[in-house]
């Protein structure tokens, strides 16, 4: 059982088929939380067309596609900031794959990548309600910081110096 993890451009089918994944989990887990109810048809495609995944590509982002056995399995985004760091974004697991040992690899490749394209420190925002990824970036040393965005679904902001 093997993990492959390598650079991939946002555009790709397999890119945009885990962004796809990624945005209808954790919408659907927002709204169902909040709603009760799942993500609009036409909200979700809305966002994936507002959201290409432009920023991570070189030189100033990267974005990296987990596999699992060959397997389209995740991904992790990295988008350089003018303060030196490196913002974490997009990180997914398919469901199925989660408890693999997966997650930890694909945020220990985003972090040494972040380390190639000169960042000191990466930087994340997350919501509570994903209490796995809260876990993980524990876990793998992520601490609180302050807010650097006014996002409004951000309920933490975390950060680790590299």
């Amino acid at each position: 059982m093997t993990w492959t993890i390598t650079p991939e451009h946002p555009g790709t089918p397999t890119a945009a088929a885990l962004w796809r994944a990624y945005y209808t989990e954790v919408s659907d887990r927002y709204y169902l939380l909040h709603e009760n109810r799942r993500t609009d048809a036409a909200e979700l495609e809305r966002e994936v067309a507002r959201h290409t995944g432009g920023e991570l590509t070189p030189p100033t982002g990267l974005l990296l596609v987990a596999r699992y056995e060959g397997q389209p399995a995740g991904t992790a985004g990295l988008r350089l900031r003018p303060d030196g760091s490196a913002e974490l974004t997009r990180v997914y697991l398919h469901q199925d794959m989660r408890g693999k040992g997966g997650a930890a690899r694909l945020v220990e490749a985003a972090e040494s990548a972040a380390r190639t394209l000169g960042a000191t420190r990466v930087i994340l925002e997350t919501r509570k309600d994903l209490t796995e990824a809260l876990t993980l970036y524990a876990r793998l040393g992520y601490e609180e910081i302050e807010p650097y965005s006014d996002d409004i679904y951000a309920d933490h902001t975390l950060g680790k110096t590299l």
